[in-house]
């Protein structure tokens, strides 16, 4: 699995747990697959490709304002919780972001 899909199935899990949990979703409601859809649009055109770091530590961001305070939002409230829901999913997460933390 590439760099970029890996991203794109950590963010899908992270905004699916966000709705079914935090709002109570049995399917993911047309906010969240929105969002999921535009998140996976700028992973598509991430000009650093498969060599990217996480979102969280990139130079670059690429996510309009309301769309990245969308995804912080998300990512406060699910991250702590992957560990129980995906926890390969977040130990890698955390991996990379630790490692993009070095370099």
């Amino acid at each position: 699995m590439t760099r970029i899909e890996e991203e794109k199935s950590t963010i899908e899990k992270m905004i699916s747990l966000y709705c079914r949990k935090k709002e109570g979703n049995i399917k993911m409601c047309p906010s969240c697959l929105e969002l999921l859809n535009y998140a996976h649009a700028r992973l598509e055109k991430c000009k650093f490709g498969n060599k990217k770091g996480t979102c969280q530590k990139c130079p670059v961001h690429c996510y309009k304002p309301d769309m990245r305070e969308r995804v912080r939002t998300i990512m406060r409230w699910s991250g702590p919780r992957m560990i129980i829901y995906h926890p390969i999913a977040a130990v890698k997460h955390l991996i990379k972001n630790r490692r993009d933390n070095k370099g």
